[in-house]
């Protein structure tokens, strides 16, 4: 019985786990999106969500912390610096996991894992806030005053 157990072993010992989660880690924030399976995707929003967090706070204990596990130097340095300029005022949620369907040879569940403000497609309508806000009192702006206009009748 595996009472208690709530990490996924992902049928692997555990030095090749954490080297596919921390290589995949890097992948995602290189490219920002990348394909697994629905176990890897799940597996690795927990495995990389806490380090972007960390991110957010450089300090040199933070960098040291997020080099443990990720072993990759240009993959923290840009962490550091373009991802977590990106996801400041996030407070968490940094990535989006969507299901992709099958895989042809062995019928795998799919999905995608992306980080979150990196999407355009969705992010675009986001961005732009209304500025103006509706009135309390509800009443109707004042109409102008209606411009007087001479006729040709008058004008004799």
């Amino acid at each position: 019985m595996r009472h208690g157990k709530k990490i996924n072993h992902l049928g692997r010992k555990t030095a090749h786990r954490k080297s596919m989660l921390a290589n995949m880690a890097c992948s995602l924030i290189e490219h920002k999106r990348i394909n697994t399976t629905v176990a890897k995707a799940k597996a690795l929003k927990q495995f990389v969500e806490p380090m972007i967090t960390k991110s957010k706070v450089d300090t040199t204990h933070n960098r040291r912390i997020v080099m443990a596990r990720l072993r990759q130097k240009e993959a923290v340095a840009e962490l550091f610096r373009d991802v977590a300029a990106k996801i400041a005022d996030r407070p968490g949620g940094y990535t989006r996991i969507i299901k992709l369907g099958n895989r042809l040879g062995d019928n795998a569940d799919m999905a995608m894992i992306e980080l979150v403000d990196y999407n355009e497609i969705y992010n675009a309508d986001k961005g732009k806030k209304k500025t103006t806000r509706r009135s309390r009192r509800g009443g109707a702006k004042p109409a102008a005053a209606p411009v007087e206009t001479k006729t040709s009748n008058e004008e004799e």
